[in-house]
């Protein structure tokens, strides 16, 4: 046995060294003044024009504008000209007051799950649009009145930075996932979930933190603790289960983390999975996640455990209408995956491009910041693919489809009188 004298061995010698490197390139970010510790933009969502409140509600603007007068429903501000606008806060007041007011419309008002229907948890698979598409589907359905928690499973934390949450590479305890999944003193997850400037609509940050959490994994399955790779994945399971009650619905976008991804996989009762338009290698990538997908779930159930999955959909994203090539694309693929493959496309857009560097959402915005034409036709694409999954969970609960029917973009922005 080597005594504690001995020399390091080459190994150690090269453990050292990385660790040696990764020390002195972060004290040459701090020196540079960069701001290495995580930090909350504490965002203010804009407000809504009457107009647009008639759009998310599905009423007339001229319903609304007369609840007004009448002093019905909260106390919308007053701008230039007398130009009506809603905090999003005011909307779901206004969806209270409607529901309560127009009881047979009221789950068109208060989508909420009731008694008996599921918790719908829904995966994002790894993709390269997928932390854009997670960030749109959270912030539509929050929207629309349901009650959301988006979860980022991704330590560069790109779904984070458009909430607005920035970090670094350091190592921050109790701000992600991992303070929850844990074998060490697990924290709750209610104890980790962050407000968003979307009313309705919480968060989890996903921080370098992750890789901690997926190292403990290793070293359990490694040394045989945890077999099957599965044990992960049921602390998953049980930590959503501690926040059922408070959400309709639940985002998770994962990342490359495989025991992460596998805990998003046994809880999720839907599989979102995006591809781009002809970019055939993206295609394929899907394939194998899929593959992987119903060999995990298959070692689940011969375990005994509950499969929870209802449904999988492919959702083709930057779709260009014209181009004659994607549409062949588009159509083969929906004859060989037929419903599986969601009707709706989300276009290539130069407007959610403008968005996604501003580290926003186009909801966030107004048209002029991207320009009126590129706007509308943006919020079309997202709002008819957000109502297509909409139905698809009420179809879940039992209730009959409602949102395609009704998809209407927030395309009146700055247009509606008061």
């Amino acid at each position: 046995m080597r005594s504690g004298n001995d020399a390091s061995s080459p190994i150690e010698k090269l453990l050292e060294q990385i660790l040696d490197s990764a020390n002195r390139l972060l004290d040459c970010v701090r020196e540079a003044g960069a701001d290495t510790e995580r930090t909350r933009n504490d965002r203010v969502l804009r407000s809504f024009s009457l107009g647009e409140v008639a759009e998310i509600l599905g009423v007339s603007g001229s319903y609304l504008r007369q609840l007004s007068l009448d002093g019905l429903g909260p106390t919308p501000e007053l701008g230039t000209a007398r130009r009506r606008s809603y905090t999003l806060r005011q909307v779901n007041e206004l969806r209270d007051y409607l529901a309560s007011a127009r009881p047979r419309e009221a789950l068109k008002f208060r989508p909420h799950r009731r008694k008996g229907e599921e918790l719908q948890i829904i995966t994002v698979a790894p993709g390269p649009t997928s932390a854009t598409t997670s960030l749109y589907l959270a912030q539509g359905l929050a929207l629309k009145g349901f009650r959301v928690l988006a979860i980022d499973l991704d330590d560069d934390g790109a779904l984070s930075e458009m909430y607005g949450w920035l970090t670094s590479a350091s190592y921050y305890p109790d701000s992600s996932m991992e303070a929850a999944l844990r074998l060490d003193k697990p924290q709750s997850i209610s104890s980790i979930i962050e407000k968003t400037c979307f009313d309705g609509l919480d968060f989890v940050p996903g921080t370098p933190g992750l890789d901690f959490f997926e190292f403990e994994c290793m070293q359990r399955y490694l040394s045989g603790d945890d077999v099957e790779g599965t044990d992960a994945s049921l602390r998953m399971v049980r930590a959503l289960k501690d926040v059922e009650e408070d959400y309709d619905v639940v985002i998770i976008r994962c990342g490359g983390k495989s025991f992460l991804n596998a805990g998003a996989i046994e809880a999720a009762t839907g599989i979102l999975i995006t591809a781009r338009v002809g970019w055939w290698a993206d295609v394929e990538k899907a394939t194998y996640y899929m593959r992987y997908v119903a060999r995990f779930l298959s070692e689940i159930e011969k375990t005994g455990r509950q499969v929870n999955l209802k449904f999988h959909r492919y959702l083709l994203t930057e779709y260009n209408p014209r181009d004659v090539s994607e549409q062949k694309a588009f159509a083969r693929m929906r004859e060989k995956l037929g419903d599986h493959l969601l009707t709706a496309t989300v276009w290539e857009s130069d407007a959610i491009r403008q968005a996604e560097k501003m580290k926003q959402s186009l909801y966030e915005l107004t048209a002029g910041a991207v320009g009126r034409s590129a706007y509308e036709q943006a919020m079309e694409t997202l709002s008819t693919a957000n109502a297509e999954i909409m139905d698809i969970i009420y179809e879940v609960w039992g209730r009959p489809p409602m949102f395609v029917s009704q998809a209407s973009p927030l395309a009146s922005a700055g247009k509606a009188k008061s």
